[in-house]
């Protein structure tokens, strides 16, 4: 089968498409043929070792899947071969076949595409758990979103507004903010002509917002910090711009805020419980159309070092996906 394979550390030009060897499931595994595998942020990440995830050269980048079960190992009784899934990898994605432990497969909801659920799982998981668990957004609460335009920025407005909040979205370009606004955003900021703490303190009347959702970090955190609401949340969930901030905790102190991290990859593993409801919530909000993934392009599998070429210039609009 052919596999995207990271060999050596490096841009995404240092990828090679090879034949390896197609996997058998071990006990408790099921060996998946991917049909679509979601583009992520992290994956550009990894390959250049500076990620948290650090996995033994050589291996195959690519976070999440969806597909169809092949066969099954010992043991397994959660899916059966033909089942249609999707899963939450953190790496191995981009190739044929892929053997998963079976409890980390989930069925595809009824009328989702395998596109739409390739990039459907990682980006609202991170959300909703940044969201609902750590943010604990309510409704009337104004939520600010910095890089409202990618993936998880998007999927962060969507389930901001199925949670009755007024969402500001924040991105570097008019085109991505029009995006923003086909997907509910009720304000927006434009990095590159407006003053960000100006214009946050014009949209909401001088009281700030009462979550911040920070997937960027960079020379934005710090602003948005500066402007957010008495008891507000600022949401740590990555650094897109690819500098980590040094934050003045003095900040803290003087709004009476939280600066929350999130770690979604850790929480789907130590608290199953909850990640299980939180995939169940985001089917609901899915079959009621609150959820509508963002799919800008599609890519064939050996073009994967083009697409995460794209996915690291920010130049991505919602999600990017290869097909198989």
């Amino acid at each position: 089968m052919r596999a995207v394979l990271c060999k050596s550390y490096g841009p995404p030009d240092t990828l090679v498409v090879d034949e390896v060897a197609s996997p058998t499931p071990a006990r408790g595994q099921a060996v998946v043929s991917v049909k679509a595998a979601g583009v992520n942020f992290p994956d550009v990440l990894i390959i250049e070792n500076k990620y948290q995830l650090k996995p033994p050269l050589p291996f195959s980048p690519g976070s999440e899947l969806a597909g169809i079960v092949k066969s099954v190992g010992d043991g397994v009784t959660n899916v059966k071969p033909g089942d249609r899934v999707m899963a939450i990898t953190g790496f191995g994605a981009f190739v044929e076949e892929i053997a998963v432990d079976a409890t980390r497969l989930l069925a595809i909801p009824e009328g989702m595409d395998v596109v739409t659920a390739a990039s459907f799982g990682l980006a609202y998981a991170t959300s909703d758990h940044a969201l609902r668990d750590r943010g604990a957004l309510q409704p009337g609460e104004t939520l600010l979103v910095l890089g409202a335009a990618g993936g998880v920025g998007l999927a962060a407005i969507e389930i901001g507004k199925a949670l009755g909040a007024r969402v500001i979205a924040c991105a570097s370009t008019d085109d991505k903010l029009a995006v923003c606004r086909d997907h509910g955003a009720d304000a927006t900021i434009n990095y590159a002509t407006d003053e960000l703490r100006e214009r946050v303190k014009a949209l909401t009347d001088g009281k700030g917002p009462d979550v911040i959702y920070d997937p960027v970090g960079g020379p934005y955190t710090e602003p948005a910090l500066r402007s957010i609401a008495w008891r507000g949340r600022h949401l740590v969930v990555g650094f897109a711009a690819g500098e980590i901030p040094r934050i003045p905790l003095n900040l803290t102190l003087l709004k009476g805020c939280a600066i929350v991290g999130v770690f979604w990859g850790d929480f789907s593993r130590r608290e199953p419980a909850r990640f299980a409801e939180s995939i169940m919530q985001l089917g609901r909000w899915f079959a009621d159309g609150k959820l509508k993934p963002h799919v800008s392009a599609t890519f064939p599998l050996e073009r994967a070092a083009d697409a995460l070429t794209l996915m690291a210039a920010r130049a991505v609009k919602g999600k990017v996906v290869l097909t198989v």
